[in-house]
């Protein structure tokens, strides 16, 4: 579970217990279901998301991770009890290590070279363009993908890390705590490896010192450098000692070091009123990829002092929060880092709070700062209709939550664009301390967007996809399960990156009875050249003309599939990463069981030939 219990239900728990062991049922409805039944609103999973799990990672997450603290109320008989009731698997048959759909042995050689989609934004630009050369697809092919292969992810129900394809093999990461490589054509497994805590950010295949290396980063802040070939572990270092604190992004590679951004979880646990929040805050990290040592560490706010009581009486600490939801963009020719900031979590405000940060590349210093929305504390606790966990700033919580693309226009200025969750995107001028050069808005602006994971751009156009996904009602009491709803969000829009005038404006989808659905375009866009693909909460992954923004290709992705790794798989809500293509085949991710969407655990690849 990626968020704690409630925190005033467990703390009762001493007072409830009986000499014998609670039962799986009473933990759950005595102590869980006022956050988890209300999964959309507490971001905490819900029934249906849990039930995906295994019993394991639930006992890890209580015994070690984010839950820790809760877990320690209870007994080992009770975190057992509780896991398998709310997976309905029993401890020991976890289906992750999986023999079934193992490639050959031995292995072909693996090397760096042939068509590739590395790490996030495919270049250190993180524009999430890929060429047609390196695609394989063009307007007149796109129309004609077909599925090829279907890979699920044993015990958990979201799919949530975008793949790397490189030398002909696919680096996809998992929630259920597995990193995969897998054949791209046939999607067979080469090897699994086992993190300590689940993995979203996307993978990094590097060649260095005449190895091939997959590096990423884990929830609780780890980042590991292993063999790409074999699997096998080469380093692991713990880059923040913060309970809260993980990577939730690819890092950036550049020249041997690796920029790794922070982001910090404790948004969601204010949504308690007695929680004292908040002490976590966003930071990027640059650290040797060849030995794992720090070069430097720079925060987004300076250290959390006292900074009064929230409404309930709770003490409550600040500055906090700004975190680096994404990737970094790294700018050789300035020898600059660029970083986008989410919201701050608790007064006071900061200036570098839905900022744009520039960093120095060698010595870490913040060499300017562009601040997009001022005064943005905010807290889950923001949502519920007592406010009682939400600071007084009351949000908007628009954080910008995607990685700045840094592009050059025809006249050779250059600018960065910026996508945020206040419905805006933004060109900043990267030359001039982060001036505003244009400003566009293509939605109304929400704590999940607006503009939620990403745009992509061709040096021509910005592509932007719209999520503001929206509920039947806007504030929560605890415990209360909420609806999507299923008419407002969604759009796709091109506009130019010289002017900011709109260029075109697709349709939302259309939902119409199917349950559990919004036309919220959340997860982020990719580009080659003629054609646009963006991924809805619908369950869709569509294509569309980057001329005219006509749908060339639609995909539903939200049925069961059987397997190259001989299970049943779901596919449901696509919602966080974008579709990676490379070599003539396309990869999508399907499943998000958050925010009331549906859950899933597939990974698709398309091609032209199917199967």
């Amino acid at each position: 579970m990626q968020i704690r219990l409630s925190l005033l239900a467990l703390a009762a728990l001493p007072c409830l217990m009986t000499a014998a062991d609670l039962e799986g049922p009473a933990i759950y409805q005595l102590h869980c279901s006022a956050c988890h039944d209300a999964s959309s609103v507490t971001r905490a999973p819900g029934p249906a998301s849990l039930r995906g799990m295994s019993p394991e990672n639930i006992i890890r997450a209580l015994e070690s991770g984010l839950m820790a603290q809760q877990g320690n109320a209870l007994t080992a008989t009770e975190k057992q009890n509780v896991a398998e009731f709310l997976t309905g698997k029993v401890l020991g048959q976890s289906r992750t290590a999986t023999q079934t759909g193992l490639c050959p042995a031995p292995a072909p050689a693996f090397s760096l070279t042939g068509a590739s989609w590395n790490g996030w934004g495919n270049n250190l630009n993180n524009s999430r363009f890929q060429t047609a050369a390196d695609a394989g697809l063009n307007t007149a092919t796109t129309g004609r993908l077909k599925l090829k292969w279907a890979f699920a992810f044993p015990d958990t129900s979201i799919a949530n890390g975008q793949p790397t394809v490189v030398g002909g093999r696919v680096f996809v990461p998992s929630a259920n705590r597995h990193v995969y490589s897998l054949d791209a054509r046939s999607g067979c497994q080469y090897w699994a490896f086992e993190p300590d805590a689940p993995v979203r950010s996307a993978i990094n295949i590097v060649s260095l010192n005449g190895r091939n290396i997959a590096f990423f980063g884990d929830r609780r802040a780890n980042m590991y450098s292993v063999d790409a070939a074999t699997g096998a572990l080469i380093w692991k270092v713990h880059v923040d000692e913060q309970r809260t604190v993980g990577i939730t992004a690819a890092a950036a590679y550049h020249d041997g070091r690796l920029y790794i951004p922070l982001a910090d979880a404790e948004e969601g646990s204010a949504v308690d009123p007695k929680y004292e929040c908040c002490k976590g805050r966003g930071a990027l990290v640059v650290i040797d990829a060849a030995t794992g040592k720090q070069i430097w560490k720079t925060y987004t706010t300076d250290e959390p002092k006292l900074a009064g009581k929230n409404k309930a009486g709770t003490q409550l600490w600040g500055p906090s929060g700004a975190s680096i939801w994404s990737t970094p963009t790294v700018d050789p020719e300035k020898k600059l880092v660029y970083a986008g900031t989410g919201d701050n979590f608790s007064e006071p405000a900061t200036a570098t709070s839905d900022a744009v940060i520039a960093f120095d590349m060698q010595s870490g210093k913040i060499v300017w700062t562009r601040q997009l929305t001022a005064n943005d504390a905010y807290t889950v606790g923001c949502r519920m209709t007592d406010k009682q966990g939400c600071p007084e700033s009351d949000g908007p919580d628009y954080d910008i939550g995607a990685s700045p693309i840094l592009v050059k226009l025809a006249t050779g200025k250059r600018v960065l664009l910026i996508s945020q969750k206040s419905g805006v995107a933004h060109a900043i001028d990267p030359d001039n301390k982060g001036a505003i050069v244009w400003e566009h808005r293509v939605g109304g602006g929400s704590p999940l967007g607006g503009i939620q994971w990403g745009s992509a751009s061709d040096g021509r156009y910005m592509y932007v996809a719209n999520s503001d996904i929206s509920f039947t009602k806007p504030s929560f009491e605890r415990g209360e399960r909420r609806v999507l709803d299923p008419k407002p969000g969604g759009g796709l829009f091109a506009i130019s990156i010289a002017t900011g005038e709109r260029i075109w404006a697709a349709k939302p989808p259309v939902c119409g009875d199917r349950p559990f659905c919004s036309p919220a375009q959340s997860s982020a866009v990719t580009v080659i050249p003629g054609v646009v693909f963006s991924g809805s909460v619908d369950g869709h992954i569509r294509g569309y003309s980057a001329a005219d923004g006509k749908v060339i290709w639609d995909y539903d992705t939200e049925h069961e599939y059987k397997t190259v790794n001989g299970m049943t798989a779901k596919g449901g809500s696509l919602d966080c990463p974008g579709p990676t293509i490379a070599g003539g085949m396309v990869f999508v991710e399907s499943g998000y069981g958050s925010y009331a969407g549906v859950p899933g655990n597939v990974l698709l690849a398309f091609s032209i030939d199917g199967n």
